[in-house]
């Protein structure tokens, strides 16, 4: 019976503490960022620009996949996604935006988020991508949609 309660105890004190770090890592990016960002629901893929190597065969290969994104800005996308990415990977990222245009831009995984069953009630799965090579007619129509979408003017 107290072996119940302390369990229950200690889950308490990690699912806070859990809480806690994701509130910090949520704020200290906010903080960190230089770009308004917006939610938008829109498709992007995102393919490896660096080969892994499959463990069974031994051949490399490149991963690609069509992935919704939860908000953008200027400067990155959060894209929901289970797709095994890692820190620091360089991906092509290509997101359409309204009107049949699209962006596309070499991104680096910024960070992750993977969300077990339970876990983080709200959170979503997925990887905050920054651009880090782009063309800029490209980033001009990006910011030019996240203008659009909060009524402000883009800066000439």
């Amino acid at each position: 019976m107290e072996s119940e309660a302390s369990n229950r105890s200690r889950h308490d004190i990690e699912s806070e503490a859990s809480n806690r770090r994701r509130h910090d890592m949520e704020s200290e990016a906010s903080n960190r960022r230089r770009h308004e960002r917006i939610s938008a629901h829109l498709p992007v893929r995102i393919s490896t620009i660096d080969p892994e190597t499959d463990p069974w065969t031994g051949k490399p290969f490149f991963r690609s996949s069509r992935e919704w994104a939860a908000n953008v800005s200027r400067g990155g996308v959060f894209v929901r996604t289970d797709e095994p990415l890692l820190p620091g990977q360089r991906v092509l990222v290509e997101v359409d935006l309204p009107g049949g245009q699209a962006v596309e831009a070499v991104g680096r995984v910024a960070w992750i988020r993977r969300v077990l069953h339970g876990e983080l009630a709200g959170s979503e799965a997925g990887a905050g991508l920054q651009f880090i090579g782009a063309r800029g007619e490209e980033l001009g129509l990006l910011e030019g949609f996240v203008a659009q979408r909060t009524g402000r003017e883009v800066a000439a």
